[in-house]
Formats: C-alpha cells, sequence, structure tokens
C-alpha cells in the first residue's frame, strides 16, 4: 500500500481540560522508566536502557509496568514479536488501573502457525466493564522488525494506531450513559504469556514449547502524557487549566481529532482487516448493541 495511505492528520479542537498532573515526555530508557514485574531473568533490560526482551517457557512468561502513572497522554512504543510458530503466546502493550471497576486500554497480540497472518486484539474497559473487543490482521509480518504501536488517550477519544495508521477509535460517549476513562490514572504494562487454551483457535492449536524460549522484543517508548502526581496541583502545573489558546506543541495530544482523512483512512482499515467487531456481533447482544455502536457515536 501507499505510504501515503498510512500517514495521519489531526486538528485541535476547543476545550477546556483541568487536570492535576504534570507534563512529561518520556523515551526510551527502560531503567528509569520501567520495573520488572515477573518472571525473572525472562525479562532483560539491554544496552543500557535502550531496548527490552520479554521471554516466555513452559515455567513462565514475563512482564513489566511503569513507574509512572498517567491521566491522558500519547503513548508509543516499538515491538518485534515472537517469531516462528508463536501459536499460543500472546504479547500484550495496555494501560490499566487497578481494582474492580478499573479502566483499560489493550492491545494484545495472538501468535499463530508459521505464515499466519498476526492477530492483534484491542479492548477498552471502563469502570470495570470491557466486552468491547475488535480485532485485526495486521498487513505485514510484525516479526521481522519492529514497528510502532500508539495509544492515544485524551478527553476526546481513545485511538489505536498502528504505524501511525489509526485502526480503531473508542469516542467519550458519556452523554449517551457509557462511562469514559477520565478519572483514573493508568500504568503502561506489557506482558508476554502463554494461552494456548484460547488464544489460537479458540485453544485448538496448543503451543510447541521445543521452540521455546519465545522472545518480544521493545525499544523507543515515548510518552507525551501528564504524570499523576498529588504534588501537581499548583496553578504552574503545566496539565492544569489548559485551553484552547494553549499553544505548546507538547500538548497536541491532549487535543488531537482524526480530520476527515484520517477517518477515512480509519474506515478503510477496518473494511480491509478487521476480522471481529463486538458492535456487530447481534448474537452476543440479542437485546440490542451497546449504546456506544450507535450510528450516532463514533465507530468504537
Amino acid at each position: 500500500m501507499a505510504s501515503s495511505f498510512f500517514a495521519t492528520m489531526v486538528i485541535t479542537l476547543p476545550i477546556v481540560v483541568v487536570l492535576a498532573c504534570l507534563l512529561g515526555s518520556v523515551s526510551s530508557n527502560f531503567n528509569e522508566e520501567f520495573d520488572i514485574t515477573w518472571g525473572d531473568d525472562r525479562a532483560k533490560i539491554l544496552n543500557n536502557g535502550e531496548a527490552l526482551t520479554l521471554s516466555l517457557d513452559k515455567n513462565s512468561g514475563s512482564g513489566f509496568q511503569s513507574k509512572n502513572e498517567y491521566l491522558y497522554g500519547k503513548f508509543d512504543i516499538q515491538l518485534k514479536l515472537v517469531p516462528g510458530n508463536s501459536a499460543g503466546t500472546v504479547s500484550t502493550y495496555y494501560l490499566s488501573a487497578q481494582g474492580l471497576n478499573h479502566d483499560e486500554i489493550d492491545f494484545e497480540f495472538l501468535g499463530n502457525l508459521s505464515g499466519d497472518p498476526y492477530i492483534v486484539h484491542t479492548n477498552v474497559y471502563s469502570q470495570g466493564k470491557g466486552d468491547r473487543e475488535q480485532q485485526f490482521h495486521l498487513w505485514f509480518d510484525p516479526t521481522q522488525d519492529f514497528h510502532t504501536y500508539s495509544i492515544l488517550w485524551n478527553p476526546l477519544h481513545i485511538v489505536f494506531y498502528v504505524d501511525n495508521t489509526p485502526i480503531r477509535e473508542f469516542k467519550n460517549s458519556e452523554a449517551m450513559g457509557v462511562p469514559y476513562l477520565n478519572k483514573q490514572p493508568m500504568r503502561v504494562y506489557s506482558s508476554l504469556w502463554d494461552a494456548e487454551d484460547w488464544a489460537t483457535s479458540g485453544g485448538l492449536i496448543k503451543t510447541d514449547w521445543t521452540q521455546a524460549p519465545f522472545i518480544t522484543s521493545f525499544q523507543n517508548f515515548k510518552a507525551d502524557a501528564c504524570i499523576q502526581s498529588s504534588a501537581s496541583s499548583s496553578p504552574s502545573s503545566p496539565c492544569s487549566s489548559l485551553n484552547s489558546t494553549a499553544s505548546s506543541s507538547d500538548r497536541t495530544w491532549l487535543y488531537q481529532e482524526l480530520d476527515l482523512k484520517s477517518q477515512k483512512r480509519l474506515r478503510r482499515v477496518q473494511k480491509k482487516f478487521m476480522i471481529y467487531n463486538y458492535c456487530t456481533d447481534s448474537k452476543r447482544f440479542p437485546q440490542g448493541f451497546p449504546p456506544e455502536c450507535s450510528k450516532k457515536s463514533t465507530k468504537s
């Protein structure tokens, strides 16, 4: 596909946002910005913090989380996924709060038999309610090189990007009674784990442990975001009392919307590569689709 197809464009919208947080731009030092949370030495930070790998064997997977919590931001990371026969493995990159009524924004990459396309599974939880899955095939081999996976989360909407191409939008539909992710700060998480019971053909294809260890690689994390801080309620905080006159380029993500051309690209990706959409699954919702699926709301 032509490279122009994968370009994205944004506009700014007038909005008043009051945030008790610090504006941060974090890039690429995994030692400084992340903690290894499980898996022992299966998770490795390399090259003085410039890269990180997670591995999975029959005994355990591995994972990490950000030291910071965020309330809104644009989050980018580059991944190179498990190569070869990766059936049964799941690599994840997501934002999440904690607790029963948590918020969450998920990228999950479902492994496959060699030669099959990777499935990208996305989901959004608001106040503990998920069941908002959309799945896509990637239009490239994500095991051969690094590709950028991004989450834009602002007061207007959540957008999932692959190499700067929007693949999904979940719009703020509070006016329709749909809880939005605007009250709970979240950390960035990633993991590599065994999901052979469901991840590949509903669990029919099991993990081939002769291929272990399975490895996913990470680099070039960047967060242009509001970092939650109890000491940041001062009016001088860069994320406090932002309005339409704010001109800092570092804050463009806070107002970022999809223009008509980007919406067209989003629809084209969904038409060509989407393989599941909860908003069209009538068997799952025999009493009617969730309100955010209506034509009055952005495709979610």
